[in-house]
């Protein structure tokens, strides 16, 4: 039995890297950037107005008060797309908008607020200013967000949502990315029927496969769901030989145990493939197998529900996210305080589903859930988070604990 951290090096170990593709960005979601992203232009791209309000020249204000406002001469108007074109000269002003062009010659924008614009006798447009400005109030300069040519996203991030914006902004209507790693998904049991059939007695519904789907396609994979393999050892060799080369990793639920109907291990080897392990420090999870068979890697999770995600958060997206060449490939991870007690488990280490929250203090907490073993699904459809619980350690309420976010 090998320890959770040495199960990760051997994973980072045989895991191969996959080839790049690019594609249109309203597609890129998810996806691990195979390039770094440059800037193609200062952004804001000239001196622009933050405000509406009038761009003038500061010392044309220097005594302006309630009082005794100053009156300036409007010469134009600068707005977004169509700024403002001449110079400004002394005693001048340029009504101007918020995102528009600073014209030349100026120095500060007056907002609204502080100015009234009116026409004279000669039905010309002026504007008093009720107060002094400082240079550069209300503009941003050009190149203050960011310069050109700098590095905006580095090869290995992950596309979020909240990229999008930065990344049209600099023309990448296509973006470089890793290939979505292929994932075929086989689950086992005599016992397991498809989620769309009604179970017989001594019979439950196929929860595993779905859920490894949903899993691996978050991971930025492409993944397919497999007929259902009854406790056959033969069925389940010529099964994993079928769809060998037409994936990267084949995932396996169940059968990984060491019951008279396990045949996972036993065909895996008739097949030729290298076991790197099959046992790990872990609960849930402790049955995990880690293999290769060629050039592809399988993983053997074992059957109930609870197992099947925490393995998989851990290990296969581990080894999805590393084929992508992605940053970071391990959960994100933090600090958090306990409500109640929690009790390790003799011998390994364990990372339990929990449900973690803030409460009114502001602090993050961690609320255990009520879930009774492995298979226990309904409570884990409540969690949020893993919490790891050290083996034979006795955690009392209040205290801090590491938990790796779902």
């Amino acid at each position: 039995m090998i320890s959770i951290s040495e199960a990760f090096k051997i994973i980072k170990r045989e895991t191969f890297s996959i080839d790049v593709e690019t594609i249109d960005l309203e597609e890129s979601i998810g996806r691990v950037l195979a390039e770094d992203v440059f800037t193609d232009m200062d952004l804001p791209p000239f001196d622009r107005s933050q405000m509406d309000g009038f761009a003038l020249r500061t010392k044309d204000v220097e005594e302006a008060n309630k009082e005794k406002p100053i009156k300036l001469k409007i010469i134009g108007e600068s707005v977004a797309g169509k700024g403002f074109d001449g110079k400004i000269k002394r005693s001048e002003a340029v009504r101007i908008m918020t995102g528009a062009r600073i014209p030349d010659g100026t120095d500060a924008v007056q907002k609204k607020e502080l100015a009234r614009e009116f026409q004279n006798e000669n039905n010309e447009s002026l504007v008093e200013i009720f107060a002094p400005t400082k240079s550069r109030q209300n503009i941003i300069k050009r190149g203050e967000e960011i310069k050109k040519g700098a590095k905006v996203f580095a090869k290995g991030e992950i596309i979020n949502d909240q990229m999008i914006a930065a990344l049209a902004s600099f023309g990448y209507a296509k973006v470089k990315v890793s290939k979505k790693p292929r994932v075929a998904i086989l689950a086992t049991g005599s016992e397991i029927v498809d989620i769309r059939q009604k179970p017989k007695r001594d019979q439950i519904r196929n929860s595993n496969s779905i859920m490894l789907k949903v899993f691996a396609e978050n991971c930025g994979a492409e993944a397919e769901v497999l007929p259902i393999v009854k406790d056959e050892i033969q069925n389940l060799k010529s099964e994993i030989q079928n769809c060998h080369s037409a994936c990267d990793v084949l995932i396996i639920s169940g059968g990984v145990s060491v019951g008279d109907y396990d045949f996972t291990k036993p065909a895996l080897r008739e097949l030729g493939a290298e076991i790197f392990f099959e046992k790990v420090s872990l609960k849930p999870g402790k049955p995990t197998v880690f293999a290769k068979l060629g050039d592809k890697l399988i993983f053997g999770l074992p059957g109930n529900p609870v197992s099947v995600a925490v393995t998989f958060y851990l290990f296969v997206r581990f080894a999805l996210l590393t084929m992508q060449g992605a940053k970071n490939c391990e959960l994100n991870s933090g600090f958090a305080v306990l409500d109640v007690p929690i009790k390790g488990a003799k011998e390994r280490d364990s990372f339990l589903p929990v449900s973690v929250e803030t409460n009114k203090k502001g602090i993050l907490t961690v609320k255990t859930l009520r879930w009774s073993s492995s298979s226990n699904f309904i409570a884990f459809a409540r969690a949020n988070a893993l919490v790891f619980v050290s083996k034979n350690k006795i955690y009392e309420a209040g205290s801090i604990v590491k938990i790796a976010l779902l």
